[in-house]
């Protein structure tokens, strides 16, 4: 597997470690519908999180928020909407962002980025 695969997969379970830590239901990991995937799927009260982890070395260039680009976005909502529909759930949705950041030394800092976007009505 690829360095930043790696990488990848170690960011994702300390993503999943720290929602764990905070008292969400972690109810998938690398969720599929097709071609969609969403990083972590959790829930906290009555609110399904549907979280995007990005993983980042100390020295990186584009900005996390940037990474998750209207785009991706829209493919996150559409994720999102399949898995409602598949678990006939009927919880508010929020949309986050995880970042997680290491540091040469392989030390990390997670970083949770509440409501990072809206769903748009009409998309």
């Amino acid at each position: 597997m690829a360095k930043h695969n790696d990488l990848g997969n170690r960011g994702e379970k300390i993503a999943v470690r720290h929602l764990e830590a905070r008292s969400y239901s972690v109810l998938e990991t690398n969720w599929r519908c097709g071609r969609l995937e969403v990083d972590i799927i959790a829930r906290l009260k009555d609110q399904l999180v549907v979280a995007e982890v990005k993983t980042r070395m100390g020295d990186f260039l584009e900005s996390p928020l940037e990474a998750v680009n209207k785009r991706k976005q829209q493919l996150l909502i559409r994720a999102a909407n399949a898995y409602i529909s598949k678990s006939n759930l009927n919880l508010d949705i929020r949309f986050d962002i995880i970042v997680v950041i290491f540091s040469d030394d392989m030390e990390f800092q997670v970083y949770q980025i509440e409501n990072a976007f809206y769903p748009c009505p009409g998309r």
